[in-house]
């Protein structure tokens, strides 16, 4: 969404510089610099410029404007829809993990949304979980975003997953860095309305135990002692480089998600960059077999800091364990 925000607000206020330097033409009075005009159609506001002369019928008959601004709103809008497709192409990946149930599981894992818009409602998201018809949804972390917070878009969310499965919760960095009553609000509401949180708790259950561990337990975790091997374990956690910590409670399976693929995934490369800024980071995402424990880093689904992917599409995460 913060794509589309700059864009938008680029291009409104390109198209207010060029009608308002109009006016100031009409009046005889000082003007916007022309290099400030292009400027704006520099940076992303070339279809706000491109309107602003043909509305305004200004600069249309200088080169410089009426050659530069046409390609660059045709360049701008190639990359417009270059980069929606890849920030809003859902995929789904399906892996397999054996625990030895007696009864098979599905599990949907959703990770890093934050507050990405997916259809009316979030329909298009909550329709490709439905069709994987899973036992339970699992959310690790980040529903919501510290910079674009949109409460109302991660609850549309909530209230469609709740009717499909059952879902289960645990915080990331993002809800730590939210912590407040708006906050604190919003978990409430998604405990009213049947989220289980997992946040340094777990449950067990006749085949497995499902355990959880909030981002902000992640570097001194001490809310239980490690599990036997009675029954596998389940673990859903943030981030993906406390494996050593899932390992040590026991865990067989660790869903994780955070490093949203690198965001920018190079051919023969891998990942580009963590959250951590760490360059070509080992663990982006996929499933890796960590001495016996398998670990799925799902790419996620949303954006941050960075407000484009590249190579790497939003992600929902299919666990299939047997």
């Amino acid at each position: 969404m913060l794509l589309v925000y700059y864009v938008l607000a680029v291009n409104i206020i390109a198209f207010i510089l060029y009608g308002y330097d109009k006016s100031l033409a009409k009046r005889d009075r000082r003007r916007i610099p022309e290099k400030t005009l292009l400027f704006w159609a520099w940076i992303g506001g070339s279809i706000g410029a491109f309107l602003g002369m043909r509305i305004f019928h200004h600069k249309t008959l200088k080169p410089k404007f009426a050659l530069t601004v046409p390609v660059l709103m045709a360049l701008e809008i190639a990359i417009i829809i270059y980069s929606l497709f890849q920030n809003y192409h859902l995929t789904v990946t399906e892996y397999e993990a054996d625990l030895n149930l007696e009864q098979d599981i599905t599990i949907v894992q959703v990770s890093d949304l934050h507050n990405q818009f997916f259809g009316i409602g979030q329909s298009t998201i909550l329709n490709r979980i439905k069709k994987q018809e899973p036992d339970m949804i699992v959310i690790t972390g980040d529903i919501v975003d510290k910079t674009h917070t949109s409460y109302g878009i991660s609850m549309d969310f909530i209230k469609g997953a709740v009717k499909i499965a059952p879902v289960y919760y645990v915080t990331g960095n993002h809800e730590a860095w939210l912590h407040g009553e708006k906050m604190d609000s919003f978990f409430e509401e998604m405990r009213s309305l049947g989220v289980i949180f997992l946040n340094d708790a777990y449950i067990e259950t006749d085949e497995y135990i499902l355990a959880g561990i909030a981002d902000t337990s992640l570097p001194s975790f001490n809310a239980y002692p490690p599990f036997g091997p009675e029954k596998p374990v389940i673990m859903l956690a943030h981030e993906p480089q406390y494996y050593p910590l899932y390992q040590s409670l026991g865990a067989d399976l660790a869903l994780t998600g955070h490093y949203h693929g690198g965001q920018i995934i190079i051919p023969g490369k891998g990942g580009l960059v963590s959250p951590e800024f760490e360059i070509f980071p080992e663990l982006y995402e996929g499933i890796h077999d960590m001495s016996g424990m398998k670990l799925v880093i799902s790419r996620g689904l949303g954006n941050s800091v960075l407000p484009v992917r590249v190579n790497n599409y939003p992600e929902l995460v299919v666990v299939k364990v047997h």
